[in-house]
C-alpha cells in the first residue's frame, strides 16, 4: 500500500495533481466498463430449486379436499405500491372471505428472515388477513399451493408434497420480461411445471397458445378497485382539473419509462403551463420540471388522478391496473398501441397512440386541450367497471372446484 502512494506522490511532483485525478477518472471508469461488460445475469430464486424441480417434474394428482381449505401463497418480498402483489393479495383476501385459511409464503433468494418483509406487508397491505412464513418452513398441513411469479412457481413446486394441490397465477407472460436465453428459458419452463395455471386477462391465453402450445386451466378478468378510485365532487377537488400523471417505473422496461420521459419532455414543450406529475419512482435528471410524489396511498392515488386530465400508461406485455383506476377517477389514460394491450382494455374512453415520444405527446397534448374537461370525466367515471370482488369469486371458485376434483373444473370463467 505504501508504495503505491509513493508512487502517486512522485507522479504528482513531476506531472501536478490535476493529472494525478485524470489519471484515476481514466483508470476507474476503464475498471467499470470492465466490470460491466463482464456482468451476469442475476439469478433471481436459488439455483437448488431449478435442479430440484427439474428432477421432480410433475406430481400425482392429489386426493379431493371438500370444506374450509388450508392455503400457502407463494410471493417474493413486496415493495410498497407493487401492483402484482396488490392483486396476488386481493386473491388471498378473496379465500380468506369465504372462510378458507390462507398463509403468504415469502421467498427471498437471499434471505430466509421474513421479519422486514412482513412489516411492510402489514403497513401497505392492512386488510390483508392471512399469516407470513418464509418458504422454509416447508408447506405441512396446507392443502393447496398458490405460486404467483416464475421463481415462487420453482419454489412451490420444490417444496410442495404429492398430496398438495399446486395452482399457478398468471399475471403476465413473464419470458417476455428477458431476452431470449436462459432467464426466458426458465420463465417459459415454468408453465410446464403440473400447476393448474390460472391467468389474469384475456391476454395469456392466445400468448401460450402461440408460443408454447399450451393454454391456462382458467382465465379470470381483469377489475377495478371501484371503492377507492371514483369521481371527487368538486368540493373534495379543490380545484380545477389541470395537468397530467405518470406512474414511473425505472427499472421494468416493459412499462416504458425511457418512452414515457422522451414523451413528456416532449409533452412539455408543446404544454410547458400543464403540470407533470410523476408518482411511484422518485426520477431525477429530467430536462423539465415534474412533481415528484414518490409512493402514494391508493387514496392520495384517487385524488391525485381527480386533480388532473389524463395518465400516461405505457405497457409491452400485459395491461397494468392503471387504465382503470384512471378511469374510474374521470381520468383520460394514454395508452401505446399494442395487440397485448388491446386484447385486454376495449373501452372507448383509452386514447390509443403509435408508441413515439411525438404521438403520444401529441395524445396528451388533445386531452389537456378539449373543451369540457369536467363533463367528459363525469362521463368517464359514470360508465360500469367490473369490480375486483367479480375476480376475487371466480378465482376462489377455480380454487374450491380444482381441490375438490369436480368434474370439469376448472373451466373459463
Amino acid at each position: 500500500m505504501r508504495s503505491i502512494y509513493r508512487r502517486v506522490l512522485t507522479h504528482a511532483r513531476e506531472h501536478g495533481w490535476r493529472s494525478v485525478t485524470k489519471k484515476v477518472l481514466q483508470r476507474t471508469a476503464a475498471k467499470a466498463l470492465e466490470n460491466l461488460a463482464l456482468d451476469e445475469p442475476v439469478l433471481p430464486l436459488r439455483p437448488e430449486d431449478i435442479m430440484e424441480a427439474a428432477r421432480r417434474g410433475t406430481v400425482d394428482k392429489p386426493r379431493p379436499r371438500t370444506g374450509s381449505l388450508d392455503v400457502g401463497w407463494v410471493c417474493t418480498p413486496p415493495g410498497p405500491g407493487s401492483g402484482g402483489h396488490t392483486t396476488f393479495f386481493r386473491m388471498v383476501q378473496g379465500l380468506v372471505d369465504r372462510g378458507h385459511r390462507c398463509t403468504l409464503y415469502l421467498y427471498d433468494r437471499n434471505s430466509d428472515d421474513v421479519s422486514r418483509h412482513a412489516s411492510v406487508i402489514r403497513q401497505y397491505w392492512p386488510d390483508v388477513d392471512a399469516g407470513i412464513r418464509s418458504v422454509a418452513e416447508g408447506f405441512d398441513g396446507l392443502d393447496a399451493v398458490v405460486a404467483s411469479s416464475w421463481p415462487t412457481a420453482y419454489a412451490a413446486a420444490t417444496r410442495r408434497g404429492p398430496d398438495v394441490h399446486g395452482f399457478y397465477f398468471i399475471q403476465d407472460y413473464e419470458p417476455y420480461f428477458y431476452p431470449r436465453g436462459t432467464l426466458y428459458w426458465l420463465a417459459e419452463n415454468s408453465y410446464r411445471l403440473g400447476f393448474t395455471n390460472i391467468a389474469l386477462g384475456e391476454m395469456i391465453t392466445p400468448v401460450m397458445k402461440a408460443e408454447i402450445g399450451q393454454e391456462p386451466a382458467a382465465t379470470v378478468p381483469f377489475a377495478c378497485d371501484t371503492a377507492t378510485y371514483r369521481l371527487l365532487d368538486a368540493g373534495e377537488r379543490q380545484a380545477p382539473r389541470q395537468g397530467v400523471v405518470y406512474y414511473a417505473k425505472r427499472a421494468v422496461d416493459r412499462r416504458g419509462y425511457l418512452l414515457a420521459k422522451l414523451a413528456l419532455e416532449q409533452f412539455h414543450s408543446l404544454h410547458p403551463e400543464q403540470e407533470i406529475h410523476v408518482y411511484g419512482d422518485r426520477i431525477t435528471g429530467w430536462s423539465i420540471p415534474v412533481n415528484n410524489h414518490g409512493n402514494l396511498s391508493p387514496a392520495e392515488l384517487n385524488r391525485l388522478y381527480n386533480r388532473t386530465i389524463a395518465g400516461l400508461a405505457i405497457s409491452y406485455t400485459n395491461i397494468s391496473l392503471v387504465p382503470e383506476e384512471l378511469m374510474a377517477a374521470g381520468n383520460v389514460p394514454v395508452i401505446n398501441e399494442s395487440t397485448f394491450s388491446e386484447q385486454v382494455m376495449r373501452d372507448p374512453d383509452v386514447v390509443w397512440a403509435p408508441a413515439t415520444p411525438g404521438r403520444m405527446a401529441e395524445a396528451l397534448a388533445q386531452a389537456v386541450e378539449a373543451p369540457n374537461i369536467d363533463a367528459r370525466a363525469a362521463a368517464i367515471a359514470q360508465r360500469g367497471r367490473l369490480d375486483w370482488s367479480v375476480s376475487r369469486e371466480n378465482f376462489a371458485r377455480v380454487i374450491e372446484l380444482a381441490c375438490a376434483n369436480e368434474p370439469g373444473s376448472p373451466g373459463l370463467l
